[in-house]
């Protein structure tokens, strides 16, 4: 069996990542395992299986992917800082700003005024329309590959709410002036004269408010990789033959070649000691705070730190070889892992959008069997 591995895009909640499993594990021989919150998915595919084959099968799913490429290089470029440009926290924040005062004025009845139900019309229109644009959006691409995950549940309840409200606004009694609404847990019979747009509001800042949450923890599920990373020297001071001695980037160096460490600086790669004595702080890979001293024949880590002398080390090992590269590859591999409650909660994804669309065509049905007015049974 072969490994690779796979970034997925398009993915939008845990049922999509539980679909493309299903996808994926129907081809012959594959075993994979997709993780939602990191975005990658784990596959063992046979010998000679062309992963071509793997992105066909997700992109007839509705969704991109792409072979990762393992990154031996430990700059990964800058961290990725939050911003309010951010296009997910600009569409929080100014839905929540729309949203706040519509959902004030339909449950405090004391706050109406003569025809606050058009304000609030207003301002619920840009939010149902752009701020929930991307769960619409999902839901349509996933309506024209045959399927449903939790975008289709919210595109469907917003605009629900919304389209009753234009209903009764303009077609029915709650666009008259001196319309007013009142609050109450257990909702009666509903008619012409009644609104649903701070429903269709709250429940978009709400899926925002939680899509913003989830991309903020992938932010960081990342930032332990990078830490590691990071530790390892850029460059390297190469040792020639006639004694001078030449900076290259650490992609250059090779397995054999000799290179000079100053105290202060990070040890280029894994290696052996040539010439000098010194005392390095290992921290990094031993957690111990007292450095440890070194001299000719002692083998050494890359991105430990030389405490005080200066050392010439012989490279043993270089790149994907070294021991940094492979505590980052356990650290790769423990985020693509699933935990028991994470896997019950994908199986549950996937089942859960289509029994909620189920009960909710049943229950229209049984309440128009049951011979009560439209307008009931469409808003149970």
């Amino acid at each position: 069996m072969t490994q690779v591995e796979l970034a997925i895009s398009g993915m939008t909640c845990a049922s999509c990542a539980s679909r493309i499993e299903r996808k994926l594990n129907k081809l012959e021989g594959v075993q994979a395992t997709v993780n939602y919150a990191t975005e990658k998915a784990a596959v063992e595919i046979p010998a000679g299986i062309d992963p071509a084959a793997l992105l066909a099968a997700i992109d007839s799913a509705g969704y991109s992917a792409t072979v990762i490429v393992p990154n031996v290089d430990p700059d990964l470029g800058p961290v990725e800082v939050e911003s309010a440009r951010d296009p997910l926290t600009q569409r929080l924040v100014i839905s929540s700003v729309l949203a706040a005062p519509v959902v004030v004025l339909s449950m405090i009845p004391a706050l109406q005024f003569t025809n606050w139900q058009w304000l609030a019309f207003a301002l619920a229109s840009p939010v149902v329309v752009w701020g929930a644009w991307p769960f619409h959006l999902a839901a349509w691409k996933n309506a024209r590959h045959g399927t449903a995950t939790m975008d289709t549940l919210i595109s469907i309840g917003v605009l629900a709410a919304y389209f009753w409200s234009v209903w009764a606004l303009f077609l029915g009694t709650a666009g008259m002036p001196g319309m007013r609404m009142s609050f109450s847990l257990l909702s009666g019979e509903s008619g012409m004269d009644d609104l649903y747009l701070e429903v269709a509001s709250a429940v978009t800042v709400f899926i925002l408010l939680g899509r913003w949450l989830e991309a903020k923890a992938k932010r960081t599920s990342g930032d332990a990789l990078r830490a590691l990373l990071s530790m390892g020297a850029k460059e390297a001071h190469l040792f020639e033959l006639d004694g001078s001695e030449r900076l290259v980037p650490i992609s250059e160096l090779r397995v054999g070649q000799e290179f000079v460490v100053r105290p202060g600086e990070a040890i280029a790669t894994d290696g052996i000691v040539i010439d000098g004595r010194s005392a390095i702080d290992a921290s990094m890979l031993t957690g111990e705070p007292v450095p440890v001293e070194v001299e000719p024949g002692a083998h050494v880590v890359g991105a430990t730190v030389n405490a005080s002398g200066r050392l010439i080390v012989r490279a043993t090992r270089v790149g994907s070889d070294t021991q940094l590269a492979a505590m980052a590859r356990l650290v790769e591999q423990a985020q693509h892992g699933k935990a028991d409650v994470q896997r019950l909660a994908d199986r549950v994804a996937g089942v859960f959008v289509p029994i909620v669309l189920v009960i909710a065509v049943a229950t229209l049905i049984v309440w128009l069997v049951l011979d009560e007015p439209a307008s009931s049974a469409f808003s149970a």
